[in-house]
This record gives structure tokens, C-alpha cells and sequence, in this order.
């Protein structure tokens, strides 16, 4: 299918310094999608708690903000895809998860990596949601 007219997609921007540096958008919108990049656990002042529970929250709060701005909410999410570089943190990225998803749990795949492009990255996560009706 071919990639409809750049008037036709809404491109989401966030403070993340990788987005300039690698070319990407946080989201991107078109037709009734929004599709959420892989969101890392960086707080406001650049920082990182070591906590893998902690971490995927951030990500999730980053990633509710992000719909919001596109013009819907968690509540739209469709799927979500967890990147976790150590297989004992599935249990506390997973308690996150369901702490914001429970109400509405989407499609989801937990999959163990190498790495993350920052070593203190314990969880990336990235989304697909559905504008709000």
C-alpha cells in the first residue's frame, strides 16, 4: 500500500533528544491510527530509575501523553510491544502494564533483547492505538 501524501499524516514530537539525532517522530497519525514509537523511561530532567516497574510506568506515561496530544488515549491502545533486555524484569514491566491496561488489555508481545541504546534502559515500549471515536 503506498505511503499516503505527507498532508495526510500528523507527525507527534516529544523532547526526546534521540528524535532529531536519529529522524524519527514520537507518533505518527493517519487515517484512524496512531502509531507510538519505542518510548524509553527517561524522566523530564534526563534521568532513568534503575527500577524496571518504575521504568515501563514511565514509558506508559510517556506513551498516554503522546495520545493524547494525537487526539485519543490509553483506553484506544490496540497493542503494545515491550522490549526488555533481561528476562527476570517480565514480571514488573508486566505489573505496569496491567496497572494501566487491565480495564482494557490490548494485543501485547513481551520480547527479550540484547540491548537498549542506553545501557540503564531496562524496558522500550512502543504502541498502536486507535484515534478516539
Amino acid at each position: 500500500m503506498p505511503t499516503p501524501p505527507d498532508h495526510d499524516l500528523l507527525r507527534v514530537s516529544s523532547a526526546s533528544p534521540f528524535e532529531k539525532e536519529i529522524g524519527f517522530s514520537r507518533a505518527v497519525v493517519f487515517e484512524n491510527r496512531i502509531l507510538v514509537s519505542g518510548t524509553a523511561p527517561i524522566r523530564p530532567d534526563g534521568t532513568c530509575h534503575p527500577d524496571p516497574e518504575t521504568q515501563a510506568a514511565r514509558c506508559l506515561e510517556i506513551i498516554g501523553n503522546t495520545l493524547m496530544e494525537a487526539g485519543s488515549n490509553l483506553s484506544q491502545v490496540v497493542r503494545t510491544r515491550m522490549f526488555l533486555i533481561c528476562r527476570e524484569d517480565a514480571s514488573a514491566v508486566g505489573r505496569a502494564h496491567r496497572h494501566v491496561f487491565g480495564a482494557f488489555p490490548p494485543a501485547a508481545t513481551m520480547v527479550i533483547v540484547q540491548g537498549l541504546l542506553d545501557p540503564q534502559w531496562k524496558v522500550e515500549i512502543e504502541a498502536e492505538a486507535r484515534r478516539a471515536p
